[in-house]
């Protein structure tokens, strides 16, 4: 084998094709895998942007073999290993070929379609660069032959999109000098290291030896070798002296987190965690001749991670307002903040600074990322941003101050630091309950709650509280009634419900949302007012529950946001006057897959305004993505719907036919087709997967609570017939093995799940969520993307067909990545037919645990 370090436009230049065969598994990276690569490549565009020559990236290896050379000289390469990274840097270009198109760049397009992505002058398949395999094929193809299914579901479709975004995002602020630079950084600056066989090699042999090597070194693990290595006389007291009360401290996991945060807060702000061990080597190579320096360095590595440990365990921390805000802070979740954090501590051990003085800094930090939640910016380049800091905290004066006015800076829209005006706004009109993670949503309510100061606090860690809406989401008709006497012309009661309900004037925190549920407000009040939380109290004070009082309520919480979450500095002047909303919007409509489409309010209700808006600015603003894919709330065209970019023509509605949406007598999409604002809000990445089966306990059947209210929940509100069918598909479940999970919010679940590892394991799977009052079933695509073994995209694939095999089930293509629904009257006529998806589900589950390998152990020097 001969390997080679190059370049992605090198490697695939010329003549000839990279196919990847059949045994590979489909490709799955996601949006946290994209998210990085893009990432790195936004770090490379800033230095050659800034004139800063870089390292440049080391993206990984592909291990390629000659197939054979077909006609016209052109050579084939079988992809043996690394077809993710390439088939994602393919999808990159496809879309960087898009981005010149949209805008009349033809010879640029021309350009990357003809030396990156296509074999101009080869017919059929071979005239495509890369094949992907046959699952990947058709999603693959769509994209680089422009279809009109490209961008559709599935994760090549995703990967698209996201590109497509990214440089829509990018081009706006950076301008077309941006777009070239990253074009330069995806073909020149991405290193690859080509391994290619000889001919002749058995090509499965070399997959198998690369992909079942056991567990490799660490970055941790290589750095701990390295020094000892230049330890031969200190070794071995300095390892159990210093190295190894620290390495069983910290874990492996920890102590890798260690070595890259003592880089950061050493200045390098630009340090990834993939790289530390080049990046420590070469800042130590200097001491390697120095036992006693070395020594030090290893002393200094210790003392950090007993620093660490007080971030990742804020109880160990002595000072009580330091330890309250790391509490609070860690609550939160991420390592945003560990930078700062750790080189706070740093100070405060040093004795060069306070622990309140670094309390009020870390305030800071948390009010930075509250506000952005409010506001519901991206939390893409928060990272950035705190690794930075740590430099600005080495000036004169106050760290605090230094962390406020940091922050402060004028930025780009990616990283401001909302103003209370922002704020304000946002807590009256943003949809607060699709905004962030479900844990970081909590601790602000908490906080909030906390602020009145209640002589009998709360045990949060003990008590079983849940965010509630007052208002519910799936009202009575008592509550539209209500509405309808705040309705303005033209505004029906529906769309003030839609806007409303997940606002944070409408949300609060109880222990009885099992109760509360959807009634009337004036039993909500009953149960509210003997609440032992304030706030709940507050609102059980109140004669009625609608738009007056939700928006009243409103703006007593942003009073007490923008108090307990002190805001930038006063004399900063903010440049960008357009609403960021707006910017929302143009994000959204860029990740719309093909086949599917949105209405106005479903818009609406995600950025916090109203359809009207909505359709006013849709039809103003020129060449906004895919604004064709926005219709009316029955699925119509809008009247008067007009063309406002010119990469588009005719009928909207044979377009949409064209990628997929079907459209019945009356001119109306299909529902099935439909994305709801929850649907848009994952697709951005604004509602992450959940972890348990629809946010679930674990609570099982055998005569407990939960069943049985379920089940009295499913009889009260389907007919017999279907409660039957319901409830024998779930005893079916049980004797092939499997077990009932139960939700726990307002409108109680039930989730027929089994272990994928056995008894106890982590690894639950579950195929369908069954809602009992709305009368669905839904099948959840979006948690099994990320679960063996339907994280392989053609077995999801599979259980969609199985499933629209069923008479009274279509489920859209389009929705593979979201959780798409059924009637369950399906239940009542063709129960048979569904506990054969749900055997052939638990068989798939059995048939993958059978086939997984069990990890080997490895380990290191020392």
């Amino acid at each position: 084998m001969h390997a080679q370090e190059t370049t992605f436009s090198k490697l695939v230049q010329g003549e000839q094709q990279f196919q990847v065969p059949l045994y590979q598994r489909t490709y799955s990276w996601q949006r946290d895998e994209l998210r990085q690569l893009w990432d790195d490549v936004q770090e490379l565009v800033e230095d050659r942007q800034e004139g800063r020559t870089g390292s440049g990236h080391f993206l990984g290896s592909v291990v390629l073999a000659p197939e054979r050379v077909v006609a016209g000289g052109m050579q084939r390469w079988l992809v043996v290993d690394g077809q993710q990274r390439m088939t994602t840097l393919m999808l990159a270009f496809t879309a960087l070929r898009d981005h010149h198109r949209s805008r009349g760049s033809v010879k640029k397009a021309a350009r990357i379609n003809d030396l990156i992505l296509v074999n101009t002058y080869q017919d059929g398949h071979d005239g495509y660069r890369l094949l992907p395999t046959q699952a990947d094929r058709e999603a693959y193809t769509a994209c680089v032959d422009s279809l009109p299914k490209a961008g559709g579901a599935g994760n090549v479709g995703a990967a698209y999109r996201f590109f497509v975004a990214a440089l829509a995002d990018g081009a706006e602020s950076g301008g077309e000098a941006w777009v070239k630079a990253v074009e330069s950084v995806l073909g020149d600056c991405l290193s690859i290291v080509a391994i290619t066989a000889a001919e002749g090699d058995n090509v499965y042999r070399i997959f198998e030896s690369i992909n079942n090597t056991g567990v490799g070194l660490s970055q941790s693990d290589l750095l701990r070798n390295y020094l000892f290595m230049c330890l031969p006389s200190r070794g071995e007291d300095v390892y159990r002296k210093r190295w190894l009360p620290m390495q069983e401290l910290l874990g492996p996991v920890h102590l890798e987190l260690l070595v890259w945060l003592d880089l950061v807060v050493g200045g390098n702000s630009r340090a990834r965690q993939s790289e530390i061990y080049r990046d420590q080597k070469k800042r130590l190579e200097p001491l390697s001749g120095d036992e006693a320096a070395l020594e030090a360095e290893i002393a200094r590595f210790s003392r950090r991670a007993d620093r660490l440990m007080r971030i990742l365990e804020p109880e160990r921390e002595g000072d009580p307002g330091l330890r309250a805000v790391l509490e609070r802070l860690s609550r939160w979740g991420g390592q945003t903040h560990y930078p700062l954090a750790l080189h706070l501590l740093d100070l405060v051990d040093e004795g060069r600074t306070t622990a309140s003085e670094a309390a009020e800094a870390l305030a800071y930090a948390e009010s930075y990322m509250v506000r952005r939640l409010f506001a519901g910016l991206s939390t893409t380049g928060s990272n950035r941003v705190f690794m930075e800091l740590p430099k600005e905290l080495d000036k004169d004066g106050s760290p605090a101050e230094a962390v406020r006015r940091f922050l402060s800076r004028p930025r780009t829209g990616a990283r401001v630091w909302p103003g209370d005006d922002a704020v304000r706004a946002a807590v009256r009109t943003r949809p607060f309950y699709k905004t962030g993670r479900s844990s970081q949503r909590f601790q602000i309510l908490r906080r909030l709650e906390e602020s009145y100061g209640s002589s009998e606090p709360v045990d949060y860690d003990k008590a079983p509280l849940t965010v509630e809406h007052v208002l519910p989401q799936n009202p009575a008709q008592q509550w539209f009634d209500l509405l309808a006497e705040e309705a303005a012309d033209g505004e029906s009661p529906q769309e003030i419900h839609n806007l409303l309900v997940p606002t944070l004037g409408n949300l609060t925190l109880s222990g009885e949302n099992a109760r509360l549920s959807n009634h009337p407000f004036h039993r909500k009040q009953e149960l509210l007012d003997s609440s032992a939380l304030r706030m709940n109290q507050e609102i059980a004070a109140r004669e009625r529950w609608g738009r007056g009082e939700i928006l009243a309520r409103a703006e007593e919480l942003a009073d007490r946001a923008v108090s307990l979450w002190p805001g930038p500095l006063d004399e900063v002047v903010r440049s960008d006057d357009e609403w960021a909303g707006w910017r929302e919007l143009r994000e959204i409509l860029l990740a719309v897959p093909a086949g599917t489409w949105t209405s106005y309010g479903e818009l609406a209700a995600l950025i916090g305004t109203s359809a009207v808006a909505v359709g006013n600015h849709v039809a103003a603003r020129t060449g906004l993505h895919c604004a064709y894919r926005v219709l009316t709330a029955d699925g119509r065209i809008a009247g008067g719907f007009r063309w406002t970019d010119d990469r588009h023509s005719g009928d909207p509605k044979v377009i949409l036919e064209a990628e997929g949406v079907p459209f019945d007598e009356n001119g109306r999409a299909s529902k099935a087709h439909r994305l709801s604002s929850t649907d848009l809000a994952v697709l951005v990445g604004k509602e992450p997967p959940e972890e348990t089966p629809a946010g679930a306990a674990a609570a099982r059947t055998g005569g407990d609570e939960a069943g049985t209210r379920f089940e009295t929940l499913l009889r009260a509100n389907q007919t017999p017939e279907v409660a039957e069918g319901v409830l024998a598909a779930l005893r079916f479940w049980t004797e092939q093995g499997g077990y009932q999970v139960y939700g726990k919010a307002n409108e109680t679940s039930c989730s027929p799940t089994v272990d994928a590892g056995g008894p106890g394991s982590p690894r639950a799977v579950w195929p369908i969520g069954i809602y009992p009052v709305s009368g669905t079933a839904e099948v959840v695509f979006q948690y099994l993307k990320r679960r063996p073994p339907f994280d392989d995209e053609p077995l999801r694939r599979a259980l969609m067909e199985r499933f629209n095999a069923v008479n009274g089930i279509h489920l859209a293509e389009a929705k593979l990545d979201l959780r798409p629904s059924f009637p369950l009257e399906v239940f009542a006529s063709h129960t048979e037919e569904i506990q054969s998806v749900l055997e052939w589900f638990i068989h798939e589950v059995a048939l993958a645990e059978a086939r997984r390998p069990i990890d080997d152990d490895a380990s290191g020097m020392f």
